[in-house]
């Protein structure tokens, strides 16, 4: 049995994948990204695991035998479903284990934002609050959660955790479903309108589609609040990247935080890398899954789904 790891680096090389090899033959690459690498790497393989590298007829088509495709992802784009069902390719994903990771930096970024943490932490590091005669300083308002209204697009496992976790902390949870599919029946479901008008901090969960694509585009952005602060830790060009540099500009909207943009990584073109003021504008480089904790169980997923695959049972399976 022939393993071969197209994107090693994805999980980190702070994270073992020693495991795989009770396995068989594990043959690793750190990364591999053109559709030229990616055929010659597989030819010879019987599992591949990936994350981004495109696998479909025209990087598969000289693997004979290929019988399984593991992702070390939740996400499963980067493959031809159709064709590898067609092949007898069976496709394999990690779910729900960058759940909690996920939660955790959705209040991350909303809560710095609107507490003003960047603000602050330059205001003691620049020297002026030793220079003021009072033991405190609070000049820039900020205001609790407590009372406020949290919207969510996307109540899945992560929405529904960032529900409970607003919840606790004294909001009123509110949620959109932009299927209109949704089995949520914990939380107010409302229209995309009352979505936005009422949101006091929306926060995106949901997956990309022809539906979410520039959901949060002008139109949207004009309706919200100018005090909201919106956080996308879904799918980049769930918000239009151009609308939200304009809406952030002229004072539409109260903040963003977001760990995914339009095209990854950020290019120097896209406007919103000419803000550089933290206070209304946070940017990670997509790491809200990225905790060591959440990559080790990415890991030991994709090692259970191979061993489920070659007990002859289906675990994970994404393709028909």
């Amino acid at each position: 049995m022939k393993i071969v790891i197209l994107e090693r680096n994805s999980v980190g090389t702070d994270v073992s994948v020693d495991r795989l090899r009770e396995f068989g033959e594990v043959v690793i690459y750190d990364n591999t990204v053109t559709i030229e690498e990616v055929r010659d790497r597989v030819k010879d393989a019987d599992i591949v695991i990936a994350n981004k590298s495109p696998l479909g007829e025209e990087t598969l088509k000289d693997a004979p035998g290929i019988r399984l495709i593991c992702e070390f992802a939740t996400g499963y784009d980067n493959c031809d479903l159709a064709y590898c069902t067609a092949r007898g390719i069976r496709v394999v994903n990690v779910r729900d284990y960058c759940t909690a990771m996920v939660a955790q930096h959705t209040f991350t970024l909303a809560l710095a934002l609107s507490q003003k943490l960047p603000y602050y932490d330059s205001y003691v590091k620049s020297g002026q609050y030793s220079a003021q005669g009072r033991f405190s300083y609070f000049d820039v308002p900020f205001y609790e959660l407590e009372g406020k209204t949290w919207g969510i697009v996307g109540m899945g496992n992560i929405g529904r955790r960032v529900a409970k976790i607003a919840e606790a902390l004294g909001c009123r949870v509110i949620f959109h479903s932009i299927t209109g599919n949704s089995s949520c029946r914990e939380y107010t479901r409302v229209d995309k309108e009352t979505l936005l008008t009422e949101s006091d901090f929306l926060s995106l969960h949901c997956p990309l589609s022809d539906l979410s694509r520039n959901f949060i585009d002008r139109e949207a952005l004009g309706k919200m609040k100018k005090t909201a602060v919106l956080v996308n830790v879904a799918r980049g060009p769930v918000v239009n990247n151009a609308d939200l540099y304009q809406a952030l500009e002229a004072g539409e909207i109260g903040a963003a935080g977001l760990d995914v943009v339009e095209k990854e990584p950020l290019e120097p073109g896209n406007p919103l890398s000419l803000i550089k003021d933290s206070n209304r504008l946070i940017i990670t480089p997509h790491l809200a899954w990225a905790s060591v904790e959440a990559r080790k169980r990415c890991v030991e997923e994709a090692c259970l789904n191979i061993a489920a695959f070659l007990r002859g049972e289906e675990r994970n399976v994404v393709n028909p």
